[in-house]
Formats: C-alpha cells, structure tokens, sequence
C-alpha cells in the first residue's frame, strides 16, 4: 500500500536545520509524498505534550504516515517503533514511549507493529542523536512509497507498546481534583474534564488555585464573557477550558500544563465571575 500523505509532528521547533533535513530525508526517498507539519512547537523533551497534541490531531489527519518525533530516550535501548492501525488505513511512526499511544487508541487500536531495525530501510548513522534523520524519516518515506511494514524490522506485539499515561480525575473531600493537560497559544487552559465531568458542580462553580479561588461561569464562546472575565468554554477537543475574553487565562491564573486544579460547589448564593485586568499575572 502506498501513501500520499506523511504528517509530521516533533518538538524540534525552527530555529535549527532540523525540521528541514527531515523533510529532505522524506523528498529524497518519496518525492511525491506530500507532509504536513501538524506542530513543530511542542516543548523539547516533552513526550506528554506531543502525545496529547497528536491525539487532539489524530481524527483530522489525512490517512497516512504520521511521524512524531519527541523523543528524549534517543540513544538509549527504547525501541524505534511503526505501528499500523485500521489493517492499513494508517500507520504511525516515532519512539515507543507513549508519544504514539493516544492516538493509536482513539483511532481504534493497533493492527500490526515492528521495530525500526532493518538498516536498509535507515540512513547510516553519524551519531546516536538524530533518529528524526537517520531512522523515523527514512522508514515513513518508504512506507509511503509501498514498502511492507514487515520489512522495516522483526513484528512486535501491540500489547508490549508504551501506554500513554494521560491524568484522570478524582473527586477528594468534596471536590472535584482536575489537571490542566494543555496551554494553547491563546492561553486558554484545557482540563481534563468534559462538560458532564462538570455538571455535578453548579454553574457557576468554584475554582481553587493553590490558597486562591475564582468563581466561573460556563459559557457558550469567548465573546459569551465579559471583557476580562475567566469563564469554561466548551473546547474544540470536546474538553472544557477557561478562557479569558481578550486574555490569557494561564497568565491570569498563573497556571501551566501539569497543574492541578480543585473545582467545588459554591457555597451560599451563586455570587458572580470578577472581570480581571487583562495582563495581569499571578
């Protein structure tokens, strides 16, 4: 089976040669793939990050090769992995340390996998610290210029593959322990709740911060918020996020990827959101 799409996800950002030697390494082997870069920005080292970001991407991508490339483990014993999901549809291609295993389950499961361990199907290796190069980019463009899964190395089982380890939530002395999976550009924060996570709750509810606390509204846009107000807006991944109209609510919060986050009821009258300064930080 051949593939005219290769999409193309790595924390190798743009300010070095990277991110094009790849795309030559992929030109020079399958000039008629086209890439996609899904996202070049995830922060370096990140496995969870980019796992997420793929996993937000992997229902909208074009059927294909996907290449994600966070891999902090390069040079050590962690396997270099292609993974085919729906018998073929797709396969995805990257280190096997969770980066690839979000999205493989969101879109149903693994059919076939194999380690990256044919040197034909590599170029040859200078160092141990570009498998972006030397390994991943080489095994995409051949997959999609035909080349069978089974030659690119010895078939592993999917089951042995790294889960992806994504946060659940808790629900501790009363209320409800959340985590921000994500901070956009925007600097909307994306929980890892959806909206009947949060309808136990009330709306408005009450959001604790460290020894801080807001009160939020659900709203259905941006522009649903007051000027400065802090509110949770249904996200575009089907996840609620608080948002700032005009504003960065991760600056005004003083909140980031990881953090935990407490909502409870409010107590007494409902009371109502405080519009806040836009810029103002923590």
């Amino acid at each position: 089976m051949r593939y005219d799409t290769i999409s193309f996800l790595s924390d190798f950002g743009h300010q070095d040669e990277f991110v094009g030697v790849v795309h030559s390494v992929i030109r020079s082997i399958a000039p008629e793939a086209a890439v996609i870069d899904i996202t070049h920005g995830i922060a370096a080292h990140d496995v969870r990050a980019g796992a997420l970001a793929l996993a937000r991407s992997a229902q909208y991508l074009c059927p294909g090769v996907v290449l994600a490339v966070v891999d902090p483990g390069v040079g050590t014993e962690r396997r270099a992995v292609a993974v085919e999901v729906g018998d073929g549809i797709s396969v995805l291609v990257g280190p096997d340390n969770g980066v690839l295993a979000s999205a493989v389950a969101l879109v149903g499961g693994a059919t076939r996998a194999v380690e990256l361990a044919n040197p034909d199907y590599q170029l040859p290796r200078l160092g141990s610290t570009f498998d972006g190069r030397d390994v991943f980019a080489p095994a995409a463009a051949h997959l999609s210029m035909g080349v069978d899964l089974a030659d690119l190395g010895p078939a592993i089982e999917p089951t042995s593959l790294i889960p992806g380890l994504l946060p659940v939530i808790d629900i501790e002395d009363g209320g409800l322990v959340v985590e921000v999976l994500w901070v956009d550009h925007f600097g909307n924060v994306q929980l890892n709740i959806g909206p009947d996570d949060l309808a136990d709750w009330g709306d408005p509810f009450s959001l604790v911060i460290k020894d801080r606390r807001e009160t939020i509204a659900v709203r259905p846009a941006y522009r649903s918020l007051q000027t400065g107000e802090v509110g949770a807006i249904l996200d575009s991944s089907g996840l609620m996020s608080l948002a700032v109209n005009g504003g960065s609510a991760a600056e005004y919060l003083g909140v980031g990827a990881s953090e935990e986050l407490r909502i409870e009821k409010l107590d007494g009258p409902q009371g109502t959101s405080t519009p806040v300064t836009l810029g103002r930080g923590s």
